[in-house]
């Protein structure tokens, strides 16, 4: 089922566009969340100015970046393997350097670089501007490390290099960090406290997205619905700021309001958002623009008050349930999908069963369901056992993701007969014959091509389903 796997995990080669002049080649992969995916953009331009065009092709490269997860082992495990294959090549070619960004990066720090030596230089996510005296530290025959924190970094000044892109979607960063100390995460370590970008800056990076011919938009952030801009500065530090900072701050729904009325004709989606901090304001603002994507990613992690509290997560299982009556009712056609973690330290069977009742209530659109994993550092790494047995952890993971599966066709076979808006945004990857676009609530549809192309908004009959695609055939194009 397409978008129950955990794609999370899954590394991408990416392209960047290339200037004739540079003679130094990049390759540069990204795993993990779509923060780090937009951050590998930010590289790219750095690396751009820098003489470096890209190369799909490992052996051909002067410099290899892998831009890096925390978040879970298994994510961890997969980079090491590609370390392994990058210093395969470097042996070969010795003048090869490699490098480690990202939030593995700063938690492995001196480790990877100074312990292991499998790297040559190690770059935290607030330090990619420090790459040009990085790299010169390195061609001097030194070692190169900086994963410091930034106070203020947002990159709101560097326009990103669209990577591997179809011209179609784009990701706009407009936080950093994250305040929420939720005991299983290491990202508010690896990435710092929360601060927001100047939403000028993001509107102009909108409407330079749309003059080249994009027709989506994500705004990103660890947490979007705590974006705050009241003249710069770290979220935590709003109450000291002056009235007329107050009086003049920029929330999230407000933003949201301003990108959906400076492009009235491109697509709006945001991601990530927190059930604590998901406001009415937003919702309702969802509501009043069509073209505001009616989706959102709200992670519940688990439906147990008990194991909420242990993974400090500040949300009960009945305010969840509020909030998605809430959604329901303001937006009743938008779809919600969810994280959700199996095997959380001391989780017992009525733990679980309580996950999957909450499951039953929201019969979720799609989801990304894990077993735990302990990550050093974090407060459950520190202060609790990894008591549930791997055994009952896969078991647990099973019963979600087979109860997701038939929540999701559920969802699917709900458009049954109707007709929905697709954007266009590559070819069927089962058949050239097809095009593949999303709907508005993010979920994947698949007709015959005819005379569309990639960036068209076209109405679509659905006339079949899988639990994660809907099929159907194109009847006419949208209007805008």
């Amino acid at each position: 089922m397409e978008k129950i796997i955990d794609e999370s995990q899954q590394g991408t080669s990416l392209v960047l566009e290339q200037k004739t002049e540079n003679t130094r080649k990049l390759f540069i992969e990204s795993y993990g969340c779509s923060m780090n995916f937009s951050d590998s953009e930010i590289v790219a331009a750095i690396l751009l100015k820098e003489g470096y065009n890209t190369t799909q092709n490992l052996e051909d490269a002067d410099l290899v970046l892998v831009n890096t997860c925390s978040i879970r082992d298994k994510a961890e495990q997969t980079v090491r393997k590609r370390l392994e294959k990058y210093n395969a090549v470097k042996r070969i070619n010795p003048k090869m350097k490699v490098g480690v960004l990202g939030c593995m990066a700063e938690r492995l720090k001196s480790k990877l670089l100074e312990e292991e030596k499998i790297v040559d230089l190690v770059v935290g996510p607030d330090a990619y501007k420090d790459l040009p005296n990085l790299l010169s530290e390195v061609e001097d025959g030194r070692d190169a490390i900086n994963v410091l924190l930034s106070k203020d970094e947002t990159y709101g000044d560097i326009s990103p290099v669209r990577l591997n892109s179809n011209g179609v979607s784009a990701f706009v960063s407009i936080t950093r960090g994250c305040d929420n100390m939720c005991t299983f995460c290491v990202v508010p370590f690896t990435r710092g406290r929360e601060r927001s970008r100047d939403p000028q800056s993001i509107l102009e990076e909108v409407n330079d997205l749309w003059s080249k011919g994009y027709k989506e938009i994500t705004l990103l952030g660890q947490n979007v619905d705590s974006y705050l801009w009241y003249g710069g500065g770290l979220k935590k530090d709003f109450e000291k700021a002056s009235d007329i900072q107050k009086a003049t701050a920029v929330n999230f729904a407000h933003l949201l309001e301003l990108c959906a009325k400076t492009q009235p004709k491109m697509r709006i989606r945001f991601s990530t958002s927190n059930p604590q901090d998901l406001t009415l304001d937003v919702i309702e603002t969802m509501a009043k623009y069509k073209n505001i994507c009616d989706h959102i990613h709200l992670p519940v992690q688990s439906g147990s008050n008990r194991i909420l509290m242990e993974m400090n997560r500040l949300h009960t299982r009945e305010e969840y349930f509020e909030l998605i009556d809430n959604i329901r009712r303001i937006l009743p056609t938008c779809a919600i999908s969810h994280d959700i973690i199996a095997g959380f330290p001391t989780e017992t069977e009525q733990d679980h069963q309580d996950t999957l009742s909450l499951m039953e209530y929201v019969k979720y659109s799609f989801g990304y369901m894990f077993t735990y994993s302990e990550r050093p550092g974090t407060l459950a790494a520190r202060k609790m056992v990894d008591d549930v047995p791997e055994e009952v952890k896969k078991r647990r993971l099973d019963d979600i993701v087979q109860l997701q599966r038939q929540h999701s066709e559920i969802r699917t076979r709900a458009y049954l007969n109707s007709t929905v808006e697709v954007l266009i945004e590559r070819e069927s990857k089962k058949s050239k014959h097809e095009w593949s676009g999303r709907t508005s609530q993010n979920t994947v549809t698949v007709f015959p091509k005819e005379h569309y192309k990639i960036g068209d908004l076209v109405n679509v009959k659905v006339t079949d389903c899988t639990s994660a695609t809907l099929i159907g055939e194109a009847i006419d194009y949208a209007l805008d």
